[in-house]
């Protein structure tokens, strides 16, 4: 029975949708990944959210304009990072309500404004939890070469974000230029979120950016380490995640994301027992 049910998964990887679903997953957890465990320690994990929600309004700009939504989500995901981040620094408000009052205004007009699209309204469950089994070449393409890019930029200035991260104050007296360096990784953060978008949806993109981050946090002490742990749980829980989907034939997106809860709670528990 089990090697019948492990011949009957082993078959269906061997289509190229799957194949290419569980390569966006690897490529969309290791990206989330690298970048979440900047995101969780600069505190701007619910800014990956927030820009997960309001992306739903870009596909909403694509699909009233007639064109492919993900040539319009690329753009609007890196104008409303960019926008958001002035508003940060150029008012008084606290960031958690700003950033809530952006993304649930966006969140409702996109919704509003998908209600008078009568023929699109049985996609909205593929928007909001992604559809990986639909994930094309182009993706693919795009997540290779944002991880690429991410690589590079991580890899030239990594003391730099470090220190960034650890003690902006040292970092700004030591002649950083923060304010670039932190525009690149928003706009970095954003074509992430926007391209991965098809792959979990607009409500579980933030899972990927955080869950995995959390969960290396907990495991590992040095820095280095603990990028490449958030970079290998997020694809690892991904692999994992696709082959208990098609194993038990559930939702895939839910699937990942819960096995990256799984992956949060067993760091959980092994952070106690070392501490």
């Amino acid at each position: 029975m089990l090697q019948a049910e492990f011949m009957r998964v082993f078959e269906l990887f061997q289509l190229p949708f799957m194949q290419r679903a569980l390569m966006a997953g690897i490529l969309t957890g290791a990206l989330g990944g690298m970048l979440g465990s900047f995101t969780i320690l600069r505190q701007l994990s619910f800014f990956s959210d927030a820009l997960g929600h309001s992306a739903l309004l870009g596909i909403v700009i694509g699909l009233w304009l007639g064109v492919n939504p993900s040539l319009v989500l690329l753009p609007f995901a890196v104008l409303f990072a960019l926008g958001v981040t002035y508003l940060l620094e150029h008012t008084r408000l606290w960031t958690d309500a700003l950033l809530n009052i952006i993304y649930s205004s966006s969140l409702a007009i996109a919704v509003i404004s998908l209600s008078f699209m009568g023929q699109y309204r049985g996609g909205l469950n593929n928007l909001l939890f992604g559809d990986i089994l639909a994930v094309q070449p182009l993706d693919l393409v795009l997540s290779s070469l944002l991880l690429l890019v991410g690589l590079i930029f991580i890899g030239l200035t990594l003391r730099t974000q470090m220190l960034m991260t650890v003690n902006e104050s040292l970092a700004i007296a030591r002649g950083v230029s923060v304010r670039l360096h932190r525009t690149i990784f928003v706009v970095l953060l954003s074509l992430v979120v926007a391209v991965s978008i098809k792959t979990v949806g607009v409500l579980l993109i933030s899972a990927f950016v955080v869950i995995p981050a959390c969960a290396a946090r907990l495991c590992s002490r040095q820095f280095n380490h603990y990028i490449l742990w958030a970079a290998g749980l997020g694809s690892l829980s991904a692999v994992l995640g696709m082959l208990v989907s098609a194993s038990v034939n559930l939702p895939s997106g839910p699937t990942i994301v819960v096995t990256q809860l799984i992956f949060f709670l067993g760091a959980s528990g092994f952070s106690a027992r070392t501490s």
